[in-house]
C-alpha cells in the first residue's frame, strides 16, 4: 500500500463513540511506524496480535494490506469499551468487518501469535502486565513490536521489557515515535503477576490492581476527598460507581450500606476486572456487581437513586474535559427523579454550570485547595 493509501485509511478513522474534538483524532505516527516495522516480518502465513490499538488503526491497516502483506489472522485487544466500539464502526466503514476478532488480554489471544503490534501503555504497571502475558502464552519465535510517542517512554520500558524478553532492541525515532523491538520471550513460571492487592490502613480496605487501571493500588487523593463526605451521602436503594477503577468507592459504600445494590461500571476492562477482585478481597462480591460499560450506556433511564463519580479529566495524553461532561449527562439521565449525583472534581474546571444544566440543582458540598466536592438533585421533570 502507498503511503498516500495508508494516510486516506488513517484519515478516515473516528473515534466515536469516544470524545471526538478538533484536538483529538483515532490514530497517531506511531500506527504508522508499527505498520512500517511489521511489514519486514508480515507473511501470509502470520498470526497477529493487536494491543492497545486506540481505535483500530493497526488492525485495520494490517487488514487493509498497509504492511505488504494481509495475515491470516489479525487478534486484538482494547482494554477500553470505547476503543473496542469505534474498531468495529470503522470497520464497517471501511467494509473491512471480516478477519479480526476482539479478546482479552490472555491465551487466546496471544498463543500461535507470531508477531505482536503494541501501542506501549502509559504505565510501567500496564506494560509488565502485557509483556507477562505475551511471554507467557506467545510462540518461543514471537517478536513484539512495542511504539510510544518518544515524549511519553522512558527507560523504565526498557527494563520491563527485558525481564521477558532475550533481547530487547530501541530503534531510532521517526516523527516523534520510536519504536522497541523485543524477541526470545522468556517463558514467566509461577502465576500471573496481576492483579496487585495491597492493604490500605486509612480505610481498612484490600485494594486490588490490573496494569491498567490508574492510580494502580493507592488512593487517588480526589476520591480520598469524596470518601471524607461519605456519612453525608444518602442510603439508596441503587447506587452506582461510574468510572469505577478499582472499586474503592464501590467497596466503601457498599459496606457502609449493605442493603444497597451497588453497581460499579467503568469503559477499562482492567478495572472491572480489578473492582471485581477488591470485592471478593473484602468479602464484599454479593453486594457490588461491575460491568464493563460506556457512560452507563445499557442502563435503562431512571434506573438509579445514587450515582458516585470521580470523573477523569484526561482523554489519553490530552487534557480534555469532554470524558466528564459526557459522565454528567449521563448521570442525568440514569438518575431517577429526586436521585443524586456526588461528584468530586479539580476545581479549576468549573463543573458547575454543566452539572446544573445536565443533571440538575448543584450544592457544593465542600472544597480543599485543589478539589471541589458536589451534589446534584436529579430534576423531577425536565
Amino acid at each position: 500500500m502507498t503511503e498516500n493509501g495508508l494516510g486516506q485509511i488513517l484519515g478516515s478513522l473516528r473515534r466515536h463513540p469516544d470524545v471526538e474534538a478538533a484536538n483529538l483524532q483515532a490514530w497517531d505516527a506511531t500506527d504508522s511506524l508499527l505498520l512500517d516495522a511489521a511489514a519486514d516480518l508480515l507473511t501470509p502465513e502470520s498470526t497477529v496480535a493487536v494491543v492497545g490499538d486506540n481505535y483500530g488503526a493497526l488492525a485495520l491497516g494490517l487488514l487493509a494490506g498497509a504492511a505488504g502483506q494481509v495475515p491470516a489472522a489479525v487478534r486484538v485487544h482494547q482494554d477500553l469499551v470505547t476503543g473496542e466500539r469505534a474498531l468495529r464502526n470503522n470497520a464497517a466503514a471501511l467494509g473491512l468487518t471480516e478477519g479480526f476478532a476482539q479478546l482479552p488480554l490472555g491465551a487466546e489471544l496471544l498463543s500461535g501469535a507470531d508477531l505482536v503490534l503494541l501501542q506501549l501503555p502509559r504505565t510501567l504497571a500496564e506494560l509488565d502486565e502485557i509483556s507477562d502475558a505475551v511471554a507467557r502464552y506467545a510462540p518461543a519465535g514471537a517478536v513484539l513490536l512495542a511504539g510510544g510517542r518518544v515524549k511519553h517512554m522512558s527507560v523504565g520500558m526498557n527494563a520491563v521489557l527485558g525481564k521477558y524478553f532475550g533481547t530487547v532492541q530501541p530503534q531510532l525515532a521517526r516523527q516523534k515515535s520510536r519504536l522497541l523491538i523485543a524477541s526470545g520471550p522468556v517463558r514467566p513460571e509461577g502465576n500471573p503477576p496481576f492483579p496487585v492487592t495491597e492493604h490500605n490502613a486509612e480505610l481498612d480496605l484490600d485494594i486490588c490492581a490490573h496494569g491498567a487501571v490508574f492510580a494502580g493500588t493507592r488512593l487517588d487523593i480526589g476520591t480520598r476527598f469524596l470518601l471524607t463526605f461519605l456519612p453525608e451521602i444518602p442510603d439508596a436503594a441503587r447506587a452506582v460507581d461510574l468510572g469505577c477503577g478499582t472499586g474503592i468507592l464501590a467497596a466503601m459504600y457498599a459496606r457502609r450500606h449493605p442493603e444497597a445494590e451497588v453497581l460499579a461500571t467503568d469503559r477499562s476492562a482492567a478495572a472491572v476486572a480489578s473492582t471485581k477482585a477488591t470485592a471478593r478481597a473484602n468479602g464484599l462480591a454479593g453486594s457490588i456487581t461491575a460491568v464493563q460499560d460506556d457512560a452507563m450506556s445499557t442502563l435503562p433511564a431512571g434506573n438509579a437513586d445514587l450515582i458516585l463519580l470521580n470523573p477523569p479529566f484526561h482523554l489519553g495524553s490530552s487534557v480534555h474535559a469532554g470524558a466528564g461532561l459526557k459522565l454528567f449527562e449521563a448521570a442525568g439521565r440514569v438518575l431517577a427523579p429526586g436521585g443524586q449525583l456526588w461528584t468530586v472534581f479539580n476545581s479549576h474546571l468549573r463543573y458547575l454550570p454543566a452539572l446544573e444544566r445536565l443533571v440538575g440543582p448543584t450544592t457544593v458540598r465542600g472544597r480543599n485547595p485543589k478539589f471541589t466536592v458536589t451534589a446534584s438533585v436529579r430534576r423531577a421533570a425536565w
